[in-house]
C-alpha cells in the first residue's frame, strides 16, 4: 500500500511492478506482464464476487491509452 494513498497498491517482483487502484466499488489494474494481471483478477474473483469489465477506457473522466 502507498502511504500517502489507502487507495493504491503496490506489487513488485524482479519481473515489475504492478498497480491496483481501488475508488468506491471499482479495481483497475496495471502492469505490462498481462498474465500478472489474469492471475491477479483469477485470484480476486475466486475470493470475492466480481465482474470483468475489460479495458479501462476512461478512468475519472481520463481517457486511457495502451502504449505497444
Amino acid at each position: 500500500m502507498v502511504s500517502e494513498d489507502h487507495c493504491v497498491y503496490v506489487k513488485k517482483t524482479n519481473v515489475g511492478i504492478m498497480f491496483l487502484t481501488l475508488y468506491i466499488d471499482d479495481i483497475l489494474l496495471a502492469r505490462t506482464d498481462l498474465e500478472m494481471i489474469n492471475a491477479t483478477k483469477r485470484w480476486l474473483s475466486s475470493v470475492f464476487k466480481m465482474k470483468d469489465m475489460g479495458e479501462a477506457r476512461y478512468v475519472l473522466g481520463v481517457e486511457n491509452q495502451r502504449l505497444s
